[in-house]
């Protein structure tokens, strides 16, 4: 089963239409820094559109689902408020992954107390439980992989366009996404026919 219709059959989400700048090129990240830092409150609506799918995939792969949208949303207010610390302005992408990293790290420093769900909620709805499982399974992996294959499976990206905005190589997403998905289906029992 291709990656696409496992993503649909299993996590529900629609499929993501990347807007044309998702492919953006470094000149244009730059240019998104500068009109933001002049003020453009459009420019950072752009730069949201851009980014936050993979600040989604890079939170999703690390805190339960629950938190997911809060840590996204306090990763931009984050960038917002140090746009001015970032550096080079060709490595927004790399930088706001960063941030998310680290977001999803202060989320279990926090130490909130979890109530626990009763096991008879959410019965009903097979594929939630079983998407359930499968990122589960997915958050068990080792890092390289587990970030890769949430960006793949869960927010539609291309190889190319996680290696352009998390500022890792095409290589090393390729190699990332083709040992991890081995790793899950491993996890998940899944046989590939050959």
């Amino acid at each position: 089963m291709p990656d696409s219709e496992l993503t649909s059959q299993v996590f529900a989400f629609p499929a993501r239409e990347f807007p044309a700048a998702a492919a953006a090129t470094v000149s244009i990240q730059a240019e998104l820094v500068d009109r933001i830092s002049a003020g453009d409150e459009e420019a950072f609506g752009e730069l949201y559109r851009m980014y936050a799918p993979m600040a989604h995939g890079i939170v999703l792969a690390r805190v339960p689902r629950n938190d997911v949208d809060d840590i996204v949303q306090e990763v931009f207010i984050s960038a917002y408020e140090n746009l001015a610390t970032l550096k080079n302005k060709d490595a927004v992408g790399s930088w706001l992954a960063m941030i998310a990293r680290n977001r999803a790290a202060e989320y279990f420093r926090r130490a909130r107390p979890m109530d626990e769900i009763p096991d008879e909620i959410g019965q009903d709805d097979a594929e939630r439980t079983e998407a359930n499982e499968i990122l589960a399974a997915i958050r068990t992996l080792p890092e390289a992989y587990k970030e890769t294959i949430v960006l793949r499976l869960v927010e539609g990206m291309t190889g190319q366009e996680i290696a352009e905005q998390t500022g890792l190589t095409p290589d090393s997403v390729r190699v990332n996404l083709h040992r991890g998905m081995r790793l899950l289906r491993d996890k998940l029992g899944i046989e590939v026919k050959r």
